[in-house]
């Protein structure tokens, strides 16, 4: 398996949670994967969340993709940084229609949230993995 895999897994199974931390405390929220590319993987928020604050101060995240039939799960850990490139912006609200109904219609607004998973590593797991999880085969990224 490489990266592809992880890309092309991430982009089947876009709900997933994502994993912060605030001060010694996780913290864990789903979230709607905006895709996932050979760069990393791509979301989108609000700036009012407590998660963009978590990431202004710590850019470590963790995420976990799981199939639809619950059969597989993608365990991502990296960095993120957000992003502030308006042309990414745009295509976001552009992509992410729904985001204008809550009144984030330019790229420039400060409310918008555009973050990146850039660099780490990923790993799949099932359940005939489950006594082996140390020893399964890690896909670095970024």
């Amino acid at each position: 398996m490489d990266f592809k895999d992880c890309v092309k897994f991430a982009n089947e199974n876009k709900a997933c949670y994502l994993a912060t931390v605030e001060g010694d405390q996780p913290r864990v929220r789903c979230m709607g994967m905006w895709y996932a590319d050979e760069s990393g993987f791509w979301f989108q928020g609000q700036t009012v969340k407590a998660f963009y604050k978590q990431l202004q101060n710590n850019p470590k995240v963790e995420i976990y993709f799981q199939a639809k039939d619950m059969n597989k799960v993608m365990r991502v850990s990296g960095k993120a940084k957000i992003i502030t490139d308006e042309k990414i912006r745009a295509r976001c609200i552009e992509e992410r229609p729904f985001v204008k109904n809550m009144g984030i219609t330019t790229p420039d607004n400060p409310l918008l949230a555009v973050f990146q998973v850039y660099t780490g590593e990923a790993y799949f797991w099932t359940m005939a993995d489950s006594m082996k999880e140390a020893s399964l085969p890690r896909i670095k990224f970024g």
